[in-house]
């Protein structure tokens, strides 16, 4: 097999354990904003709507119906904060897709991809519009999303609308391991994630939200009208129910093998000097990622940062989410590596922040919906790290499924059916690890995907990013 560019110009490793040596194990966002807190739930309410998780998904929907009927009374149930999860510690990329990107669409909904491309577009609009209605301060900047080839069999990935060459794409980002890229200008805006989780929380409790933090969910029973149970004594009484749990565990127990966990891994630098800044060029400041299986993403924070995350998607046996799963040093050390081959000029920058978070992974790479209990219920989830945007579409989807419209949203085929389930452990582990290495080996073979990759394709679980 062949190498990658981050394996044929590695940086020393002086360099990386001096660029490592003072970073915190702590999520950059969530440093220094201000997080409102909400009262956990106590006693017996009685609502229209009660939605379960504060993370995009909750909060959205919770937003969402209070638009649609402001006399609707809507309860918010979160386990511990409001945007504390993936919500909170994200790269921060509100991308239109809702597909998780062109060719997986492509590749499982061919009749419907130039629909899906508008729907979500009209999407990210709306969520923009929201931004400025509300008066949102999340740092949002539309700047659109740089794919870039790093390999010579990855070029022809990026002609089409947008294309650049080897000379155009350097010059927008000046880095050597640049081949080609694609500059998709308006599918993506850059924002600070967990300013949009508060934010977002903001926005509902000025609509008559009632959100209550601290508020774990232990139980959801009933026939016609739903009782969900809260740790601690609390009982809520609704009409509708909204799961928005995303990556833990479902109340539905049918859901429970539709999504696994896996943890992904980001790095926070320093804030630019000027000089440093210039070398790098980027004044589009929009968002970038490699094309690889195994891929980076990184993009500029207000502050001249940069992010730099992704590569390695660990899946721990069981499926479990922990914070120990965080913790990951030759994670951090390889991010680090590949940053200095991405941007050598960059020589003697510090990291700052290190974090990780687990993705809801579905088995078709994006998010799927449904009802159960008569149609009290409703969910939504497997937004396999694609979240952001992707989470107000599901918002509404939720809502249209719970009034029983029929709306050209719940008519798409992507809406209308499931992924198939992940199979129970050892087989889960085995699965997923053998996945993962095959992506990697076609990734050092000029993207050729083996006889396993190529059945998971054809059976509707394959993907390439």
């Amino acid at each position: 097999m062949g190498t990658t560019v981050f394996e044929r110009f590695p940086p020393a490793d002086a360099l990386i354990d001096d660029a490592l040596r003072d970073t915190r194990h702590a999520t950059f966002w969530l440093d220094d904003i201000d997080r409102p807190s909400y009262p956990p739930l106590r006693g017996q309410v009685r609502t229209d709507l009660v939605i379960v998780g504060g993370g995009y998904a909750g909060l959205w929907t919770a937003v969402r119906a209070k638009e649609r009927d402001p006399q609707r009374r809507v309860v918010l149930l979160e386990a511990a904060r409001v945007g504390w999860a993936a919500s909170g510690r994200n790269g921060g990329f509100c991308e239109a897709s809702l597909t998780h990107g062109y060719e997986n669409g492509m590749n499982r909904w061919p009749d419907e991809m130039d629909q899906l491309e508008r729907v979500g577009l009209a999407n990210l609009d709306g969520i923009e519009a929201a931004v400025e209605k509300y008066g949102m301060d999340i740092d949002w900047e539309r700047t659109g999303q740089l794919a870039v080839a790093t390999e010579p069999h990855q070029i022809e990935w990026m002609h089409g609308d947008g294309f650049l060459d080897q000379d155009a794409v350097r010059a927008e980002v000046h880095s050597p391991t640049y081949l080609a890229g694609n500059w998709d200008r308006r599918g993506c805006a850059m924002i600070q994630p967990a300013k949009l989780a508060v934010e977002l929380a903001r926005v509902a409790t000025e609509l008559g939200v009632e959100i209550h933090e601290h508020s774990r969910v232990t139980g959801l029973s009933g026939k016609g009208v739903q009782t969900v149970t809260v740790d601690g004594g609390g009982v809520v009484t609704a009409d509708h129910v909204a799961l928005a749990t995303n990556v833990f565990p479902s109340l539905l127990k049918r859901n429970r093998f539709m999504t696994v966990p896996v943890y992904d891994y980001v790095l926070m630098t320093e804030p630019l000097s000027a000089e440093q800044r210039a070398s790098i060029g980027w004044k589009s400041r929009q968002g970038l990622s490699d094309s690889a299986n195994q891929f980076h993403y990184y993009r500029m924070s207000a502050d001249d940062r940069i992010l730099f995350g992704g590569y390695d998607a660990v899946y721990h046996f069981g499926g479990k989410v922990r914070a120990e799963y965080e913790e990951r040093p030759e994670s951090y050390r390889r991010l680090a590596s590949h940053f200095f081959t991405t941007f050598p000029q960059l020589e003697g920058l510090k990291f700052t922040h290190r974090w990780a978070g687990a993705i809801d992974s579905s088995s078709r790479f994006c998010a799927f919906f449904g009802l159960a209990r008569g149609g009290r219920v409703t969910y939504a989830t497997g937004f396999t790290g694609l979240g952001v945007g992707a989470t107000r579409f599901a918002a509404d989807v939720m809502l249209d499924k719970l009034a029983g419209a029929e709306t050209e949203r719940t008519q798409l085929e992507m809406v209308r059916t499931k992924p198939i389930p992940f199979p129970p452990e050892p087989a889960a582990a085995v699965g997923v690890n053998l996945v993962r290495a095959s992506m990697d080996r076609a990734d050092h073979n000029e993207g050729r995907r083996n006889l396993l990759l190529k059945t998971l394709d054809a059976i509707g679980m394959g993907f390439d990013s």
